[in-house]
């Protein structure tokens, strides 16, 4: 039976996190919450109280979070966007289409830390850099601590004339592991998969007025390098949103700037492969989700991804940035299909690209319960090269009901691209295979990528291969001896050629892997692998791997504390064979809660190798500094440096978020280059302010 909660009217409202307004006292409750873990089903350490408001402009939440500890409570974070995984908080799910695939994420924390995203990896993980506009206040009591959250619809796309939504909400109370929810509150559920979530009742006709939101920003500033003199930045841009019966958003964006959007964690990278970055710009982030496709394809167990469109490949080229002239974008759902459209232009730059045009096409239609059949299409290139596509179907049949209660998951695709003078084998196709629950997670994935698969708005680190790659992973529940689950993985993976000879093997195996109940986890693995080169590797500028046939293994011991504590961190060590010889890495992070408003976040990377071709030795530091005055007000600088490229980097930003539809951005970036001779020279510096506001009407 579902769940259901019926919304009263959001009447007088002040957002204090109090919830002594008389709308709180008249509104309905829901049913209490379960644990999910560590016991399913059981009554919760603490209960929980939640009650939701809506009028036609918004959605207001309020929860009361008892606790019999209240001074144990684990609250840290204070910055938008914190991850909150690690400490108490209240997450919630809307489903604003009921179609049991796709919805809107949000969690506070006692400190009125905020975070939201978009439902992805249909229902198994969360796109946490989509940010809406809305608000969330707390307050501490003696008996645990409370919230109000305020949503306005016009932050968010929903199908009209809905007078019912899919909802659901978990608690996490960090000091005892525990998780508690509403809707499914089994761990074979994920609070994602919104087929198993409650019912949001009574909503009221909502009034988007004329649904159109105008965002100018300004950014003004300079900078200079060590080859230039200073150069002034006066950079205005427009973005424009158009609410289309609700349902769709269409976008569009002028000149547009990314003054705001953090740099890169750099990453070392000791494999033939490229790496894949994350997109972190706020145009590509809205309405991610539709654009999402196969099943699978971004993280296979073998490290192979097949992604035909990535929105990266637009506006930065060979690591350079390149001028967003114009672009436009609709997403949305209409009936059971989902679209997304977008197009672009981007500028030149002299010797990196030319002007280019692109434009992508995304449909994906429901189909069953909670399965869809879907294309993609792209044209253009981001480099200008002619003759440019890409077009492919998929398939994903979805059940969170097999044997009553089970995940079952089954995805094929098929990807073609083509382009001006590429040859050889243009076709990428696979399936998947995947029973993802708590006890057993089982997987089997085949993919076909094409010698000539090269599509200019995607992303393939690795072409003209056959892989398969599989695992299982066995996760009791333990309950006793202070181990709540313990874990044993199994994840081999193979990859040949087009012919199907082989080009590698990995078998990755955790025969110990276990969290205890204060927080803590340690791990063991044992890991055999293979590679065969048909060309010489070149691993760093001084040492290279001659062709050949290579077998050895790797091993790792890794501990992780809790991250309840003011110090908390995780230590790894992989260590034994590397091709001809050997390699050990050693990555440490920390993180020191100097306060409640002070944040101390390090990681260190070491590289030690021995080849026959020489030794070599690379390292990779990073700090990050946070200042959280309050939710909306935060200063962090991140400090990164490796010895490749011998470059120290910082990125400091502050974010004032003056009123929920307005923000200042403080960004200052200084580079320093280490000489062979250990001299530090100054390489570049930047400051910019950027001011945005957005008008709603």
């Amino acid at each position: 039976m579902v769940p259901t909660l019926r919304a009263g009217r959001a009447v007088g409202i002040h957002l204090d996190g109090r919830l002594d307004e008389p709308a709180w006292r008249e509104a309905d409750s829901l049913s209490p919450l379960r644990q999910v873990v560590p016991v399913a089903g059981a009554m919760p350490t603490g209960a929980t109280v939640v009650r939701v408001l809506a009028s036609s402009s918004e959605i207001v939440i309020g929860v009361m979070a008892y606790d019999p500890s209240p001074e144990r409570i684990v609250s840290f974070s204070k910055a938008v966007d914190s991850d909150l995984e690690d400490e108490d908080n209240i997450r919630l799910v809307f489903d604003t289409f009921r179609d049991g695939r796709t919805g809107y994420v949000f969690a506070v924390n006692p400190n009125g830390a905020r975070f939201d995203g978009l439902v992805s990896n249909r229902g198994e993980g969360t796109n946490s850099a989509w940010d809406g506009l809305w608000e969330a206040r707390t307050e501490r009591r003696p008996d645990g601590w409370s919230v109000e959250i305020r949503i306005p619809l016009k932050s968010l796309i929903y199908a009209s004339g809905l007078t019912t939504w899919g909802f659901n909400i978990e608690r996490r109370i960090q000091r005892l592991q525990e998780t508690n929810r509403w809707a499914s509150p089994t761990p074979d559920i994920e609070l994602g998969q919104t087929s198993r979530a409650g019912e949001l009742t009574n909503l009221p006709v909502f009034s988007l007025g004329v649904g159109l939101a105008v965002r100018p920003s300004l950014t003004v500033g300079g900078g200079n390098s060590a080859s230039t003199d200073i150069e002034g930045t006066f950079h205005p841009s427009l973005d424009l949103t158009q609410r289309i019966a609700g349902g769709t958003l269409a976008s569009l964006t002028i000149n547009t700037d990314f003054a705001e959007t953090e740099v890169d964690t750099r990453r070392t990278n000791l494999t033939r492969f490229p790496v894949l970055f994350p997109e972190k710009r706020s145009f590509f982030l809205e309405g991610a989700d539709v654009f999402e496709f196969g099943l699978g394809l971004q993280n296979s167990f073998g490290g192979n991804q097949v992604l035909p469109f990535f929105s990266r490949r637009i506006g930065l080229v060979s690591g350079e940035q390149v001028p967003l002239q114009v672009g436009g974008k609709l997403n949305g759902q209409v009936g059971n299909t989902s679209i997304g459209a977008l197009a672009v232009r981007t500028g030149t730059v002299e010797s990196v690209a030319e002007g280019a045009t692109m434009g992508v096409l995304r449909l994906k239609q429901n189909v069953l319960g909670e399965s869809s059949v879907g294309v993609i299409a792209t044209a253009g290139d981001p480099r200008g090269r002619a003759d440019s596509w890409t077009g492919g179907v998929d398939f994903t049949f979805q059940t969170s009901r097999l044997g009553g209660d089970k995940n079952f998951l089954l995805g094929v695709y098929g990807v073609m691209t083509g382009r001006e003078g590429l040859d050889g084998d243009r076709l990428a196709t696979g399936f998947k295979i995947d029973y993802p629950n708590d006890l057993w997670d089982l997987a089997l994935t085949y993919n076909h990528i094409g010698d000539g698969f090269d599509p200019s708005m995607g992303f393939v680190p690795r072409r003209g291969i056959n892989s398969v790659n599989g695992g299982f992973s066995f996760q009791p529940r333990i309950g006793n001896h202070g181990l709540p689950q313990c874990f044993l993985e199994v994840r081999p993976s193979w990859t040949g050629d087009l012919s199907w000879d082989w080009e590698s093997y990995r078998f990755f195996t955790a025969p110990v892997n276990c969290q205890l109940e204060s927080g803590d986890r340690f791990e063991f693995n044992w890991v055999p692998q293979g590679e065969r080169l048909d060309q010489p590797f070149e691993v760093t500028d001084l040492v290279t791997i001659v062709p050949g046939a290579y077998h050895y293994t790797r091993w790792r011991l890794e501990l992780e504390t809790a991250s309840k504590r003011p110090v908390s961190g995780q230590l790894t060590w992989w260590f034994g064979g590397f091709y001809n010889g050997t390699l050990h890495t050693i990555e440490a992070e920390a993180t020191l809660r100097l306060s409640g408003s002070f944040v101390v976040e390090l990681n260190a990377e070491r590289n030690v190798g021995s080849l026959s071709g020489g030794d070599f030795t690379e390292d990779l530091v990073g700090g990050r500094f946070n200042v959280n005055v309050s939710p909306d007000l935060v200063f962090s600088s991140f400090l990164q440096y490796d010895t490749e490229s011998r470059s120290l980097g910082s990125n400091s930003r502050l974010r004032w978020t003056f009123d929920p539809l307005g923000a200042l951005f403080v960004v200052y970036n200084h580079n320093m280059a280490r000489e062979f001779d250990d001299r530090w020279l100054f390489d570049s510096n930047q400051l910019l302010i950027k001011v945005q506001y957005t008008l709603r009407y």
